[in-house]
């Protein structure tokens, strides 16, 4: 994939939940809001830099339609996914936050054709975030724990592979087992989601430079769904507003 940053074309920043994106909406200069493909999205300047703002929607298909339509209808140059996960790594607690190194599908499994986890026809199991563009989200989520929250404590920023599938892991029984059966093909997931790995494939298709930061709303176990609501708006929501706004800081 291209490390090209060229800042012209716009970034597309992408988000699963509309409580993450109010506040950035609301900073656009010039806004304008283009529906396509059945989505709204809000195009403008961040910071003297053009933007494409848009929802995933939740899980795989929903998302990668989201991502190509942004693509195909607004030239984008990058994308840039924030959004909240489980933690399923070793020391990975709620409230920090997992930059993805790399992206895999949990529940790809293609078996006896393909190995396990193999995205068919592809060769590769893991699709890469973009070095340069994921070492500037890596600084701009460093930069944002140093602030932390009103109040409260800075979380931990972690790097490493991030596992999406069509399934919300809210079972410590159900997490086990999506983490055993990635170790015992050698890969060890830090966080899981319902999008990213879609994303990245989307994104690789297209040579277009994609990163994507999960905050920890809790650890994929059986209390995965208390205060989920609470914690997205008053956590996950006020660390992708200051992650996204010190990333277009360093584009």
């Amino acid at each position: 994939m291209t490390n090209n940053l060229n800042t012209v074309s716009p970034t597309a920043i992408l988000s699963a939940l509309e409580q993450e994106q109010g506040g950035l909406i609301a900073q656009l200069h010039h806004p304008q809001m283009v529906r396509r493909a059945g989505r709204d999205f809000w195009c403008g300047a961040l910071q003297g830099r053009p933007v494409v703002l848009g929802l995933s929607r939740i899980g795989k298909v929903a998302a990668a339609t989201t991502t190509a339509a942004m693509i195909e209808g607004f030239g984008v140059g990058r994308v840039v996914f924030t959004g909240v996960a489980g933690g399923v790594g070793p020391g990975v607690r709620v409230g920090d936050v997992v930059v993805g190194a790399g992206f895999v599908q949990h529940d790809m499994d293609a078996s006896p054709l393909f190995p396990r986890f193999e995205v068919p026809l592809y060769g590769q199991t893991i699709f890469s975030g973009d070095v340069a563009l994921t070492g500037l989200l890596r600084q701009a989520c460093e930069a944002a724990m140093r602030q932390g929250l009103v109040g409260g404590p800075c979380g931990q920023v972690h790097h490493g592979l991030i596992a999406s599938g069509d399934v919300f892991v809210s079972g410590a029984l159900q997490s086990e087992a999506i983490v055993r059966s990635l170790l015992d093909c050698g890969h060890a997931p830090l966080a899981v989601e319902m999008e990213g790995a879609a994303v990245a494939q989307v994104c690789a298709d297209y040579g277009i430079p994609f990163a994507a930061v999960r905050t920890i709303s809790d650890r994929a176990d059986d209390t995965a769904h208390t205060d989920f609501a609470q914690f997205v708006t008053e956590v996950a929501s006020v660390y992708a507003n200051k992650i996204i706004n010190q990333m277009i800081e360093l584009l």
